[in-house]
């Protein structure tokens, strides 16, 4: 069975891992990211890649940015500043004579889904990551939906009030990310006092009405911008991916407000069904080596 080299580029790590084309991973590491060069960049890079060369068919990479990941043209690299309108590909190969892809890694989440997990059995739906912001990503014809300009699904960006202002603090990424999340929690509990993901769910778990609250309060939102994208998209499934979608509650929760749109709506439309990514941690590696290998088939 072949065997790759897959690499997760964040903000402040490199994931990589050995995968084989079925998905399964053999081994897995990390190293910090560099912010400093490309140089840095490439030869961090390199230096993994000098690790499995002699035993892996091609290098596939998630990273933040808008990127062509046809040619491996990266328009922005996110947090990486010194990424700016370049060829990443071209550039890697110079350093790492291999077959090369990249691409961004919220769609490489939804390629995970897409190629070995919740959404293989799909034409048209959507992945919505919730972190730091909102990753996006939609699919159609059972493939990756990049748009002309590759930023198709990139709804951190979606406005949540056309009234009040036009800053980050009305952007989908503001109210829905994980900092959205805490806040609304925080008023419930009418505390400055500052807890992690972890710690509300804990208290959620436990039986606490108005951390419950608040976490309701977050989930409708987040159906409701769901909603919005299905009406646009008419998905048949919608997948749900980030830290917090292992919880069950959240999942729960977002179900139950869906499901009251729906039950409100006073007419007949398709509602289609929302599931948790099968992927988490590993999903940007196992979906840049689904990218991978349908680029080279």
């Amino acid at each position: 069975m072949k065997t790759y080299l897959a690499l997760d580029v964040g903000g402040s790590s490199i994931k990589y891992a050995l995968i084989q084309e079925d998905s399964t991973i053999l081994e897995k590491s990390s190293v910090p990211t560099p912010m400093d060069t490309m140089d840095h960049f490439v030869e961090t890079i390199g230096t993994i890649y000098d690790q499995y060369k002699d035993r892996i068919e091609g290098m596939a990479i998630s990273m933040p940015g808008i990127i062509n990941p046809e040619i491996g043209y990266a328009f922005t690299g996110g947090a990486l500043r010194y990424i700016d309108k370049m060829n990443i590909v071209d550039i890697l190969k110079e350093r790492c004579p291999i077959n090369i892809t990249i691409g961004n890694d919220a769609k490489c989440a939804a390629n995970a889904e897409i190629g070995y997990g919740n959404l293989q059995d799909i034409q048209d739906g959507a992945v919505v990551i919730l972190g730091t912001g909102i990753g996006g990503c939609l699919i159609k014809d059972h493939q990756v939906h990049t748009g002309k300009h590759f930023s198709a699904g990139e709804f951190s960006f979606v406005k949540t009030n056309c009234l009040d202002g036009i800053g980050w603090n009305y952007a989908w990424s503001t109210r829905n990310g994980i900092t959205g999340l805490l806040e609304r929690v925080q008023e419930q509990l009418e505390t400055d006092e500052k807890y992690t993901g972890v710690e509300i769910f804990d208290m959620a778990n436990q039986g606490n009405e108005k951390v419950i609250e608040g976490i309701s309060q977050f989930c409708k939102e987040v159906a409701i911008q769901i909603f919005n994208v299905h009406i646009i998209f008419d998905c048949e499934k919608v997948a749900i991916g980030g830290g917090i979608s292992a919880q069950p509650l959240l999942i729960e929760l977002i179900k139950k407000h869906f499901d009251d749109i729906f039950n409100h709506l006073g007419f007949d439309v398709y509602k289609p069904e929302i599931v948790p990514c099968y992927y988490r941690n590993d999903a940007n590696l196992i979906g840049a080596l689904y990218q991978h290998i349908q680029t080279f088939q």
